[in-house]
């Protein structure tokens, strides 16, 4: 009678642990499930054209979320003058010919001084020199850490504005506030929230 009653106990137990893990699994599940539906992760490329000072296209801009952290750029350009040029990300997505300053500042959430090598900075939008060949052509990705797609984040590219890629004529200095020296802006490619393809 005794042992009968200790079989029955170690049965109710296994079926209560039994039931514990479906109900831990459930939970997981129903988790998983909230997290799909309140976060869209964008699995396409936002694509955008360039064009130059007078309006005519020059190649492409393609973003898309890193594997690693942050954006990829992708540049694909042409008919560009050959050598290390700046490359920046501005806080207005609005190209309008021909000098480009519709496209604002740099995009810099953090209010930070410009350059890679300044102790203060650097912005946001402040990106690599990207380098054209002898035949006036550049294709590269160019990482971008400290920016995102989600628009929930102060950090994000496709804000209510938008935000512009922008090539000047002249490499950047790393330093020098605003924009490191790099010249006039030569090259623009707006990103709104029109930009996906």
């Amino acid at each position: 009678m005794n042992r009968s009653f200790k079989v029955l106990l170690a049965g109710i137990f296994v079926c209560s642990a039994s039931a514990c893990t479906q109900q831990k699994e459930l939970e997981q599940k129903n988790a998983e499930q909230e997290h799909t539906e309140t976060f869209e992760p964008v699995t396409q490329h936002l694509k955008v054209p360039l064009i130059k000072r007078d309006g005519t296209e020059t190649g492409f801009i393609e973003v898309s979320e890193s594997a690693s952290e942050g954006l990829d750029i992708r540049v694909a350009a042409y008919d560009l003058p050959p050598g290390l040029l700046a490359f920046h990300i501005h806080e207005t997505g609005e190209c309008r010919k021909p000098d480009f300053e519709s496209a604002g500042a740099h995009f810099n959430p953090s209010q930070k001084e410009h350059g890679f090598n300044n102790p203060k900075g650097h912005h946001a939008g402040d990106l690599p020199n990207i380098e054209v060949g002898a035949d006036g052509k550049v294709d590269v990705v160019v990482n971008a850490p400290d920016v995102t797609l989600d628009k929930s984040s102060k950090f994000s590219l496709l804000d209510q504005d938008g935000s512009a890629f922008i090539i000047h004529e002249h490499q950047d200095d790393d330093l020098t506030n605003p924009s490191g020296n790099s010249g006039d802006r030569m090259v623009c490619g707006a990103l709104t929230n029109s930009g996906r393809e």
